[in-house]
This record gives structure tokens, C-alpha cells and sequence, in this order.
């Protein structure tokens, strides 16, 4: 049998944007409770239970009794509005469960022996590709979690649908191929050139006084005589 979480919350006489600010300022989050082909029912919630389950994780498979005066109904939270600056709850819905309908829901899937994995004992590295999965099932018995052993994979090895345990009774809402959830990748290596121990750099030496420009002369010393020029070559005596 399922477990039902119980919340309180109150009756909202009417719906409108004046009335879900009224809401907010009286310190409580606007919400409504629709589906199973009834009316939706308009309630308000405190804020704190709301981030007190919105931080446990697992929210949307989670199972709640939400209790509003004399009544209560049974329900799922499907969605959560947040303010774009403070990030407060501004508005809650559920989703009402209504007996032998089967609903759409996300489990939480589970890793075990992960110290234990031979492929990750080598180096190689858990990817995981569905965190969970959407099942299709019955009210009275979604499960809490989707369990997957790794302890026998190896590098290249992967958790399938299939390999799941905890999935009796539900349907995934992939149904064209056994699909993976989790596999153990090969440890990526990042080759390094390594550097020549004989390779030398041959830096020209800098001479006493600076570097020279090329092509430009050596401007003379304070004082020094200027040096003559060479004198001009003789023409070739002419062949008689």
C-alpha cells in the first residue's frame, strides 16, 4: 500500500490574480487541486511546508494527503511557480488521484555497489543518463525509488530498463527499445607532449651596450673621432 504524506491547507473562496495577491500578502501560497473529472479546489498553503518538500528532492513521485477543513483529497504536486527576483513560491499545483486511473510519474532511480564496480574499481567513470524515470502506474502503488546494481559491470557495461528492480507494476513511457540508464565510460587519458631533455634554446647573446637595430649603424662615442670612409675601389685598367 502506498504512503500518504499529510499537508494542511486552506480553502480559497475564489480564484483571480487580486485574490491569489491577497494570498501572498497574508503570508500563505496560492494553489489549486484538479483532475479525477472534479471541480479543481482552490487552497492556500503555508510557504514553508512547500520549500520543506520542494527541498527533500523527489517531489513529483511523492504522495500527499492534503487536508483542507473537513475533507481531504489525495494528490500529487505536478508543479511550482517561483518569483523571478526572490525565488519564494508564488503558486502550488497538484495533480487529485482518483482510484484504479493510472497516472504519469517520475521514480527516482537509485545506484548501489558503486564501490564495489569492478569498471570503476579500473578508473572508469559512472555516467549517468536518466537520474528517473517517467513510469506509467497506479495510484495505490507508485514506487518510491528504481534500484541499480552496478555491482557487476565493467568498462563498457551498462543498466538497461530491464536491469531495473522495483519496476513490477509500472509501465515506462518509452516503449520502442530497452533504454539505458546509467554506463561505465572508459577513464579519458589527455596525452602531454613531453619535452625534449636535449632540446636547446640558442638565445644570440647580448652584447655590453645594448642591442643593436638592424640595419641601422652604431651611433659613435661622445668624443671619439668620426671614422674616415674607405677609400672608393680603382676602375679595372683597360686591356690593350
Amino acid at each position: 500500500m502506498a504512503n500518504f504524506e499529510t499537508i494542511e491547507a486552506e480553502i480559497r473562496a475564489r480564484a483571480g490574480k487580486g485574490v491569489a495577491r491577497a494570498t501572498r500578502r497574508a503570508g500563505m501560497v496560492p494553489g489549486v487541486i484538479y483532475g479525477a473529472k472534479q471541480e479543481p479546489t482552490l487552497i492556500a498553503i503555508d510557504p514553508r511546508v512547500v520549500m520543506r518538500e520542494l527541498k527533500r528532492g523527489g517531489w513529483r513521485s511523492r504522495l500527499y494527503d492534503i487536508k483542507f477543513g473537513t475533507d481531504s483529497s489525495r494528490a500529487l504536486m505536478r508543479d511550482v511557480q517561483f518569483h523571478p527576483v526572490t525565488d519564494q513560491p508564488e503558486h502550488i499545483d497538484f495533480q487529485r488521484l482518483a482510484p484504479g486511473e493510472k497516472i504519469k510519474v517520475a521514480v527516482q532511480v537509485v545506484f548501489l555497489n558503486e564501490t564495489t564496480c569492478p569498471g570503476i574499481k579500473r578508473g572508469g567513470v559512472l555516467n549517468v543518463v536518466r537520474h528517473a524515470v517517467e513510469v506509467a502506474c497506479d495510484p495505490d502503488h507508485i514506487p518510491e525509488k528504481f534500484e541499480a546494481d552496478l555491482g557487476p559491470l565493467d568498462i563498457n557495461d551498462n543498466i538497461r530498463w530491464s536491469s531495473l528492480t522495483g519496476t513490477e507494476g509500472t509501465k515506462p513511457t518509452i516503449l520502442d527499445r530497452d533504454f539505458v540508464i546509467a554506463t561505465v565510460a572508459a577513464p579519458t587519458v589527455v596525452a602531454e607532449a613531453a619535452e625534449d631533455p636535449n632540446a636547446q634554446t640558442t638565445a644570440a647573446p647580448a652584447k655590453a651596450g645594448g642591442s643593436k637595430a638592424p640595419g641601422k649603424a652604431a651611433a659613435p662615442a661622445k668624443g671619439a673621432a668620426p671614422a674616415k670612409a674607405a677609400p672608393a675601389a680603382k676602375p679595372a685598367a683597360k686591356k690593350k
